[in-house]
């Protein structure tokens, strides 16, 4: 090859990769001209995480599903064991038990001493009138004594049963007072028995609820991300034992620097494009915008510093679209999220929404 040819093919190679670039180059902004106000950022699609736990320190006795698996809100995904909970709550019910039979007993005892004081009425009515005529019969013989009509003995004989239908009035009213004091005390019983079997029923209550948390439900559909503890394990108050994603909230979170953030308004439109479904086109909205920047540099005293500032954005899938194909969602896979500067332009033929049948 001669001198000449070598220079030509040289200049052959250097205009080729010249035009290789200037494809390159087209592609990446006169070919995407149509995508003028649409800015992407790479992410992870993520949901809420939801934490089944225990209530109550216990022993985990089984857990009904695995990892995976689909669960609705409602459905008993574990149990504790209840054993110690069953017994204590058969002594409160036998305590429960026991304070309204106090009470029905003490009630009795009211009955009981209601009687009495009717007795006790009836005898002071019975001393009143038997004074009554103690004082007449009294009086009278006072007055035929002056008019020597009987001898002085037997006056003397009235005036003592005066004082001795006195004395008897006067026990009557004493034993009637004490009666008093003594429905009191049973009305006093009866109300301390009434709050023993409020306390002992509201022990009841409070076990059988612990019974019921001992029964783990899961709050919302969602899908097993893991077991934190396994069946024969010992957990404390408010121990994990599973963890749920909340397949009803699910999003990406993704980054875009301060220029495109900026720009953003709540709500705005999102399309996300998945790595493992290139072919599908997801709708979403901007429901977050950090305030505070993620990626700082040292200083950002000077603008190019400034603008590799980036902030951490969410876009939110509906929850209507989630429901509809929940058994499909799944976390972790990474993507593409486009986001819509200008709302008034439309979206570009490869990001109209596509999404599974």
């Amino acid at each position: 090859m001669t001198g000449q040819q070598r220079k030509w093919l040289l200049r052959a190679a250097v205009l080729l990769g010249l035009a290789v670039a200037g494809i390159v180059a087209w592609q990446k902004i006169g070919g995407n001209g149509k995508d003028t106000g649409i800015v992407s950022g790479n992410g992870r699609i993520e949901a809420v995480e939801i934490d089944v736990s225990t209530k109550v320190a216990g022993r985990v006795k089984d857990i009904l599903v695995s990892e995976g698996a689909f669960v609705t809100a409602g459905q008993v995904v574990a149990v504790m064991d209840a054993e110690t909970l069953e017994a204590q709550l058969w002594q409160a019910q036998a305590q429960l038990q026991q304070a309204r039979s106090t009470v029905a007993t003490s009630q009795s005892q009211l009955a009981q001493r209601q009687s009495e004081k009717a007795a006790a009425l009836a005898l002071v009515s019975q001393r009143e009138v038997e004074l009554v005529k103690a004082r007449q019969h009294a009086r009278r013989s006072a007055e035929l004594v002056q008019d020597r009509a009987i001898a002085k003995q037997d006056a003397d004989d009235d005036a003592a049963l005066l004082r001795s239908a006195e004395a008897a009035l006067h026990a009557a009213q004493a034993q009637s007072a004490a009666v008093d004091a003594t429905i009191t005390a049973a009305r006093t019983q009866i109300g301390g028995a009434q709050s023993a079997v409020e306390a002992a029923r509201a022990n009841v209550e409070r076990i059988q609820v612990e019974l019921r948390d001992s029964t783990l439900k899961s709050p919302r559909d969602g899908r097993v991300q893991y077991k934190v503890a396994q069946p024969g394990e010992v957990v404390g108050a408010g121990g994990r034992v599973l963890s749920l994603v909340d397949l009803s909230d699910v999003y990406m979170t993704f980054f875009l620097p301060t220029t495109e953030a900026g720009k953003l308004a709540m709500g705005s439109e999102v399309r996300l494009v998945l790595d493992a479904a290139p072919q599908y086109v997801i709708p979403a909205r901007v429901s977050f915008v950090a305030d505070v920047a993620q990626f700082t540099p040292k200083t950002v005293e000077t603008a190019s510093e400034r603008e590799k500032l980036m902030f951490r954005v969410r876009a939110q899938i509906p929850p209507e679209l989630l429901k509809k194909h929940i058994t499909r969602v799944k976390t972790g896979l990474p993507g593409v999220a486009w986001v819509r500067l200008d709302a008034t332009k439309p979206w570009p033929a490869r990001l109209q929404i596509k999404l599974p049948q």
